[in-house]
């Protein structure tokens, strides 16, 4: 697996290469802003960019709307957003356009390089995975809520868990229930939000889609 990564403090960039590599992530460019990141993916054809949400000039949402445009040039390009704070209406807006191999966490998770690398597996097989934080945030936001008042629960949970990008498996081991339950529930949970029939990986964006469809 090949990255590259974007962020204006070298430290951060050094360190994180250094982890990845340690890892067996191949790190193929570091850059400070928006303009080299487009330089350095059309030349090292990464499978997936790490990139800040804030770089330079104005360090508000420059890293966003980088990856926005190279996943309109490069539609398999897997995109992993950082920052250091909840940002949701740029993770919402950007999965909305780009659901598959989408990701974003807050850079405090990054310091799991097991959960990292799992992270960058996920996102390079299509899907998405967003930070726990992140997902209570927008969970939180009243139209989120009414469009998820027919979930249980447990519905709720489960729908949570699928949006930080985890198996059944995993799901039914968080919660303490058998993996038969879990798709019960995932089932249940594609019934009542009204989504078509798809096959698995794609259903499971659906879900999220429609889960943060209605933050701005």
């Amino acid at each position: 697996m090949r990255v590259v990564i974007a962020d204006d403090s070298s430290l951060w960039r050094e360190g994180l290469a250094r982890l990845l590599s340690e890892a067996g992530v191949e790190v193929t460019a570091m850059v400070s802003d928006a303009e080299a990141l487009a330089v350095a993916v059309e030349r090292s054809g990464p499978d997936i960019a790490i990139i800040d949400i804030r770089m330079p000039p104005t360090w508000t949402r420059e890293g966003a709307d980088a990856a926005g445009r190279l996943r309109e040039r490069w539609p398999e390009l897997g995109v992993l957003l950082l920052s250091q704070s909840i940002e949701s209406r740029s993770a919402a807006a950007l999965a909305r356009r780009h659901p598959r191999g989408f990701g974003y966490l807050l850079k405090d998770r990054v310091l799991d390089i097991t959960s990292l690398v799992d992270t960058l597996e996920t996102l390079n097989a299509g899907g998405t995975v967003l930070d726990p934080d992140v997902v209570a945030a927008l969970l939180a936001r009243t139209a989120t809520l009414n469009r998820l008042a027919p979930l249980s629960e447990r519905e709720r949970q489960v729908l949570s868990l699928v949006a930080q990008g985890r198996s059944n498996g995993a799901i039914a081991r968080a919660l303490v229930l058998t993996t038969k339950t879990i798709e019960s529930h995932i089932a249940s949970i594609l019934n009542k939000l009204d989504l078509p029939e798809a096959t698995d990986d794609h259903r499971r964006v659906l879900m999220v889609l429609a889960w943060i469809g209605d933050t701005d």
